[in-house]
């Protein structure tokens, strides 16, 4: 962050994860309005506070300052990381950037949504070539069409009922929590002064929630 503020650079994060949650946001919200029998829409507005910045996916309410309850949507790469989610405890990150969220909003309620969704045709397309590239093969044949057939039927899950493709963790507000949030902000711009010497102002420095 103190990169970004001073030099106006900002580090570049991708893979094929982040790529298929980009491109098929839309298509989880679809899946969510279809399961909860009510119509989302994307929020767009960015919001911030002193301390931290953050742009919530979906909200219950009036308005997205006022919400009674936020929604943040992921996009599962293939039914293994699915069910892996499913099984496990909230990630760590999203529950912060879920309180965060709350925080930003006044909301004192939110979901984790986990989604099943089909993976682009480019992504499968990509799957295909680093499969021929690292098994040395130039041209399809039978072999590849093995291989192609297992991957698309990896990354496709029209077959599968809606109510499977879906899975909801709630989390509620925590205001202690917060207030550690608050603490470790600060604790992070004390260290960046401290560091590179020069002052930090609190609206140069908040944390970005994505």
């Amino acid at each position: 962050m103190y990169i970004n503020v001073k030099y106006g650079r900002k580090k570049d994060i991708t893979n094929k994860y982040i790529q298929k949650g980009l491109m098929v946001e839309e298509d989880s919200i679809t899946l969510l309005s279809r399961f909860k029998k009510q119509m989302f829409r994307k929020n767009e507005t960015r919001l911030q506070n002193e301390y931290i910045t953050g742009t919530p996916d979906l909200f219950i309410g009036e308005n997205i300052e006022e919400a009674i309850h936020v929604i943040d949507a992921k996009s599962s790469w293939d039914i293994f990381t699915f069910y892996k989610a499913k099984s496990e405890e909230i990630n760590k990150l999203y529950y912060w950037q879920l309180q965060s969220y709350m925080w930003l909003t006044g909301a004192k309620s939110a979901d984790l949504v986990y989604c099943l969704i089909n993976t682009p045709d480019v992504l499968i397309t990509d799957q295909k070539r680093k499969f021929m590239w690292n098994a040395g093969i130039l041209d399809e044949n039978p072999i590849t069409d093995e291989v192609f057939a297992e991957i698309e039927k990896d990354c496709l899950f029209d077959d599968i009922p809606l109510s499977e493709r879906i899975h909801i963790k709630p989390v509620e507000y925590c205001e202690s929590d917060i207030e550690r949030l608050k603490i470790r902000i600060e604790d992070c711009r004390d260290y960046i002064e401290s560091l590179f010497e020069t002052k930090i102002h609190n609206e140069q420095l908040q944390i970005e929630l994505s």
